[in-house]
């Protein structure tokens, strides 16, 4: 197994906002974990990237217990996140916004074949390079997030609403993008989404929380069939 979450419990102050949840990846693995606002699913992420303490559990990513180790040590190790809204730098241009993904860490490689590699995904970045990133569209922004993160060629990418304020056409091109860095390159994927179908109709497995805790798990084309899985998320 890639990554390991065990007995994890997520609290902010009297809240509760992930309770005793259990869930594995294994590598080259996409999987979602969906549900309702509020479920604690941004919670989960935050916790495996080290951004949010946790009251209980354990995290191992790789065979190695990350539990208390600070988000630049996981970073380090090859987890990246991809941020809810994007979350870009306004300021710095398309191109600095992605060198930003490498600070830090040791560079792999020539980061000029890296940079091209990134722009075969992503065109529109390539002819706004120069532009300042808040002079791009939400969409555009939402791609400069993702070659953000994927700069440092991570090992696992943690992906939190990306479907959130695109429109739908924009959306299916997310999510087609993250479906083709699956199968192709062999990405593994934790998605975190409240578009309960789109993430799943690409994923291997998922994972649906209420309010805190998993309602029900499986393989994802099960979780679409299942009838109070449809009826609760997927109308």
């Amino acid at each position: 197994m890639l990554l390991e979450v065990e007995n994890l419990s997520v609290t902010y102050g009297d809240i509760e906002a992930v309770r005793n949840l259990d869930f594995v990846l294994d590598q080259g693995e996409l999987v979602s974990i969906v549900g309702a606002n509020g479920a604690g699913k941004t919670s989960i992420l935050n916790a495996v990237m080290g951004i949010t303490p946790i009251r209980t559990g354990r995290i191992r990513f790789a065979g190695e217990d990350i539990t208390h180790l600070p988000v630049h040590a996981r970073a380090r190790r090859g987890i990246r996140v991809v941020p809810e809204r994007s979350r870009v730098f306004p300021r710095l241009s398309v191109y600095e916004n992605i060198m930003t993904g490498l600070y830090g860490l040791p560079k792999k490689g020539p980061v000029q074949e890296r940079m091209e590699w990134l722009y075969g995904f992503f065109p529109r970045l390539k002819e706004r390079r120069d532009q300042l990133a808040s002079t791009l569209s939400g969409g555009e922004q939402q791609q400069l997030a993702i070659a953000r993160a994927l700069i440092s060629e991570p090992r696992l990418l943690l992906v939190d609403e990306v479907s959130m304020g695109l429109m739908p056409k924009l959306v299916d091109q997310v999510f087609a993008l993250l479906s083709q860095l699956n199968r192709e390159h062999g990405l593994t994927i934790l998605l975190v989404e409240q578009n309960a179908m789109a993430s799943l109709k690409i994923s291997h497995r998922g994972y649906v929380m209420e309010t805190g805790t998993c309602g029900y798990q499986g393989a994802a084309a099960e979780l679409i069939e299942h009838p109070k899985v449809k009826e609760a998320y997927l109308g």
